[in-house]
């Protein structure tokens, strides 16, 4: 095996998921650097591009992306610019932008039927009793398209109050989506570790009492959990639509079957690895070292 360098960019080296990564890469023998995108800066040329940090032209076999929904816009444009230099990435900058789009991410996941809540989306204020009824009407799920970890979620339980929120969304300029919310879940969902073609590791997440979301960081437990052929066949085609070679895919199950919520593209591990007792972070390497070998990553897909 050919000892790679490996960059992984992430805003913070003592992040669980970035140590656990070097920690992984550094084990098989590679030399591994942890790089802040927002400290580099690029040479946008046609004949020589490259990335520039701390004074430094960065040259690495491979990049894993460790890329936070705050830091998306620059830091794929860094991403972009190692790709354009030739460099392997597991995950590529337009998988990433179409994950973290929600609303080009149902898209594209509609376009490829793979099964989904209800999903609504509007702009006039003229639509909203439309939009309400689309998705079958209150309780329902009003979705800023920037959240993350549960932030900007909010459960509607009538429909003066979906309306009211939706209004107030309205109001700040936000954009949001309007979503069915499936009862039957009662506030748990699954999070699938999608390495490659496979899922690797599961856990279900279970919301807090009184609570509708099950995310981690507000106070939900994770658990081990078994898989149905389905929800692994679902988690891998999810993964695949959206190009991502390593991905977080959260699942409902629905009283028709499981249904996506969400593909993340840069999925935590402190979680997971704890529920399931997995080395996911080995995985994820040793998935590179033989994806790599095979040239240049190349995003799956459209749009």
């Amino acid at each position: 095996m050919t000892n790679m360098r490996i960059g992984i960019l992430s805003r913070h080296s003592k992040l669980y998921s970035t140590k656990r990564l070097v920690e992984a890469a550094e084990a098989r023998g590679h030399q591994v650097r942890v790089i802040d995108v927002y400290k580099c800066y690029m040479n946008v040329t046609s004949n020589q591009p490259s990335v520039h940090y701390k004074k430094e032209v960065l040259t690495f076999d491979a990049i894993i992306p460790r890329i936070g929904a705050s830091a998306t816009s620059y830091g794929t444009a860094v991403l972009r610019q190692f790709e354009v230099a030739g460099v392997y990435s597991v995950n590529e900058s337009i998988a990433i932008s179409r994950s973290r789009d929600k609303l080009r991410a149902h898209q594209l996941l509609a376009r490829k039927a793979v099964g989904m809540p209800i999903t609504g989306y509007a702009h006039s204020a003229d639509a909203t009793d439309d939009l309400i009824n689309l998705v079958g009407g209150a309780p329902l799920i009003v979705k800023l398209m920037e959240s993350t970890h549960g932030k900007g979620i909010v459960l509607a339980e009538t429909d003066i109050a979906a309306e009211g929120v939706i209004n107030a969304f309205r109001g700040m300029s936000a954009n949001f989506l309007v979503q069915e919310y499936i009862k039957e879940s009662k506030g748990t969902d699954i999070r699938c570790f999608v390495v490659g073609d496979k899922v690797v590791a599961a856990m279900q997440r279970i919301a807090k009492e009184g609570e509708f979301r099950s995310n981690l960081h507000r106070g939900g437990v994770g658990v081990t959990v078994k898989l149905k052929p389905e929800e692994r066949a679902l988690a891998t085609k999810a993964a695949r639509v959206m190009g991502l070679d390593v991905a977080g895919v959260d699942l409902i199950r629905s009283a028709h079957g499981p249904l996506v919520l969400e593909v993340n593209s840069s999925p935590g591990l402190q979680g997971i690895e704890r529920v399931t007792k997995k080395d996911i972070a080995d995985l994820i390497i040793e998935y590179i070292e033989k994806d790599w070998q095979k040239g240049v990553n190349r995003t799956r897909g459209k749009g």
